[in-house]
């Protein structure tokens, strides 16, 4: 039995239709408010995990629109990953350089991190300057401009200075303040639970 005053199902699919009629009217008159762009500044930051598989995310759909891609690999590079052999195996539409040398960490030599990012960063400002790349990945350039590897001026004036239509993705933590500044979109990924934490290790197909 129903509910003294409850509403009939005629009249929750009518309020329901005025609701989402309603709804639709404010949506496209939002949207006529929107120009089609150009490319775009992407940053993804945080300590959560996701960075550079969000931006891999966006290079295959750049890859079905059949647009070419570029990636710059700044901190890795001697990993052997899945993503790189998917990628460079994709033929003309990809540019696939991982030229970092690992976490300063590891090679426990600053003058060989900084002189890694500097080249890494000749063959990213290359391909931020060629119109042919439609978007370019500049994974883990946060980290390298963290430890001021890279003059970060440099790297904004290079952004701002794309051709016009590509769009550019940089990864890694702690994005510095006027790259946020400078980015039309930015995602903080972060941290709720990690495997890691509780003991175990990086597992294929989810983190390489």
């Amino acid at each position: 039995m129903s509910e003294p005053n409850a509403p009939d199902a005629d009249e929750t699919l009518r309020r329901h239709s005025e609701k989402m009629a309603r709804k639709k009217a404010s949506r496209d008159r939002m949207m006529a408010k929107k120009t089609e762009g150009s490319g775009l500044i992407i940053v993804h930051t945080g300590p959560g995990k996701g960075k550079s598989t969000a931006a891999f995310g966006m290079a295959l759909r750049c890859l079905g629109h059949g647009m070419k891609v570029g990636v710059v690999q700044f901190i890795k590079g001697a990993w052997d990953t899945a993503e790189r052999r998917m990628l460079e195996g994709w033929g003309e539409g990809v540019v696939f350089r991982a030229m970092g040398e690992g976490f300063t960490w590891e090679t426990q030599d600053r003058a060989r991190d900084v002189a890694a990012a500097a080249r890494a960063w000749e063959v990213a400002a290359t391909m931020l300057a060629d119109s042919q790349f439609r978007m370019v990945i500049l994974d883990e350039i946060n980290v390298a401009l963290r430890y001021d590897y890279l003059e970060l001026d440099m790297v904004l004036a290079a952004l701002a200075a794309r051709p016009p239509g590509q769009h550019a993705v940089l990864t890694g933590r702690n994005a510095a303040a006027p790259l946020i500044e400078a980015a039309d979109l930015v995602t903080e990924m972060t941290l709720v639970k990690h495997p890691f934490r509780s003991g175990i290790k990086a597992q294929a197909g989810v983190e390489f």
